[in-house]
């Protein structure tokens, strides 16, 4: 999450007192790259499982906020990653089953 202060305004972002400054923070603009630079400088665990439920979290938020061409490229993503999924649970499943017959 980004680092929040000032007890007045609860939502606004640190960027704009330290990379933003002269911004208005009320600006829909401003806040949407304010919001754009903490995704950017976000710190997460590395090799673990938090890290890659971190990334997965990233690529659906980024995905969702896509339009047109790149958001069709990313169901194209999902819908091969699921269709790989299913191929490999079905060789599972055939494995199983003639192992045991």
């Amino acid at each position: 999450m980004p680092d929040l202060h000032e007890p007045d305004r609860p939502g606004r972002s640190r960027q704009f007192d330290d990379e933003l400054l002269g911004l208005d923070p009320d600006d829909p603009e401003a806040q949407a790259f304010a919001d754009h630079l903490d995704r950017m400088q976000r710190h997460r665990p590395a090799f673990t499982v938090e890290g890659y439920l971190d990334g997965v979290r990233d690529f659906a938020d980024s995905a969702n906020r896509a339009q047109g061409g790149r958001r069709l490229a990313a169901v194209f993503v999902v819908v091969l990653l699921l269709l790989g999924v299913a191929w490999v649970v079905w060789e599972a499943l055939v494995f199983v089953l003639t192992t045991l017959v």
